[in-house]
């Protein structure tokens, strides 16, 4: 079930529900990766994926409900429920090379403006 779609000028995103539909359309399988929401931090908090390919960032909490905000241009926001509540997948295309900042964006607690994190598009070489 898609929630979210967004088009940025680096990337495309979308964010689904915590489990994918078995018919979906993909042409070639994403890179996945997991990040763990807990205590002020997201483990890992730096993702480096080179411009072109296909990403699904699986998220989860190790404790309350936290925020998963891409920041710019057409802002993705997506909600990560609590512990044992499941998970938030948030597919994108890397197109563009850039660093991207991500951060929580509901109210965690004291160290909430804390919770920041970089994803790095890497410019793909081009000796073609």
């Amino acid at each position: 079930m898609q929630r979210t779609a967004v088009l940025l000028p680096a990337l495309v995103v979308a964010a689904l529900s915590g489990r994918a539909s078995a018919g979906q359309n993909s042409q070639e399988s994403p890179r996945v990766i997991h990040v763990v929401a807990e205590r002020f931090t997201f483990t890992p908090a730096r993702i480096t994926v080179e411009e072109g390919t296909s990403v699904e960032v699986r998220l989860t909490s190790e404790d309350t409900a936290h925020g998963f905000r891409l920041i710019g241009p057409g802002d993705i926001d997506v909600e990560i429920p609590k512990r044992g509540r499941g998970d938030v997948r948030v597919r994108f295309e890397a197109t563009e090379p850039g660093d991207y900042t991500f951060e929580c964006s509901r109210v965690c607690g004291a160290g909430h403006g804390f919770m920041r994190g970089t994803m790095r598009v890497l410019a793909r070489d081009s000796d073609d």
